[in-house]
């Protein structure tokens, strides 16, 4: 196919180079140039806008940091879709926006998909990522093959606003993860073990969980560069509090890891990977 893509950034850009092993030409827009040149090499064009991006393209494919950013992007890809077109946003946004930029989308004869993705910056390079779609059948089926080149699990949950559901859901189940994973590190450095025999025996029992297995690691090597922001998680975390708040639903566990996010931020680690919430547990406990 054919692919427009805006948001060539730490997930973004290998999802990219995976559609171009498979085949597929693609054209991404940057605000500046210079950060895509490694794809340029690797067979990537260069747009000057969104809108530019997507004119005679099969599909085109958003992975932007908030829902305002989505919003922005997409206005120019349906100011120049042809009729036909896919239209698929991979970024965690608000499920309201999705329902109505798929209302928008459909009204223009595009085809609409919300298709939030999970699996970080190692499952953007390996292309395994989980993909979880709201939207319509057709639509899903004929994106698959996209979805293929950078995905593993990948599921149709619903229509319109189905898949940022479904991702919400996933980021609290992370959220309650990493703390659980900062806490015991925490106490097992409190109480002066060995953090690496800590780690292999919680990692083989039924403790082991996706955030000891892959970010408890980078901890213990003092690695806090981001797989996927603090940031963006607050922002995820956000977005399960809004539509809590609309189903009068209290997820205690939910507020407590966005208190203790916000405590990260606070201490200056927005930028970092979501792992640094056991770096805030370290120098809170000395």
């Amino acid at each position: 196919m054919k692919i427009a893509f805006v948001g060539t950034g730490v997930m973004g850009k290998s999802m990219v180079i995976n559609l171009l092993k498979a085949g597929h030409a693609v054209t991404v827009y940057t605000r500046t140039k210079a950060k895509a040149e490694d794809l340029f090499a690797l067979g990537a064009t260069w747009a000057d806008s969104p809108a530019a991006a997507v004119r005679g393209a099969d599909a085109a494919i958003s992975m932007v940091g908030y829902p305002d950013d989505v919003a922005e992007v997409w206005q120019g890809f349906l100011s120049a879709a042809r009729p036909g077109c896919l239209v698929i946003d991979m970024t965690t946004s608000s499920p309201a926006l999705a329902r109505q930029l798929a209302a928008t989308a459909t009204a223009k004869g595009c085809h609409p998909l919300d298709a939030p993705v999970s699996g970080g910056d190692r499952g953007a390079r390996e292309g395994t990522m989980t993909i979880m779609v709201g939207g319509e059948a057709a639509a899903f089926e004929q994106a698959r093959p996209l979805f293929e080149a950078m995905g593993k699990t990948i599921s149709l949950q619903g229509g319109p606003g189905a898949g940022q559901l479904c991702k919400l859901a996933n980021q609290i189940a992370i959220a309650s993860g990493m703390v659980a994973m900062a806490e015991a590190l925490a106490f097992a450095r409190a109480n002066q073990l060995d953090l690496e025999a800590v780690l292999k025996a919680l990692s083989g029992g039924g403790a082991s969980s996706w955030a000891l297995l892959n970010l408890a690691p980078r901890v213990l090597k003092g690695d806090f560069a981001p797989g996927f922001y603090v940031k963006h998680f607050i922002k995820d975390i956000g977005l399960s509090l809004e539509v809590c708040r609309e189903l009068k639903l209290s997820l205690p566990g939910l507020e407590l890891a966005a208190k203790l996010y916000a405590d990260v931020v606070t201490a200056g680690d927005g930028d970092c990977g979501t792992q640094a919430l056991a770096k805030r547990y370290f120098e809170a406990n000395g």
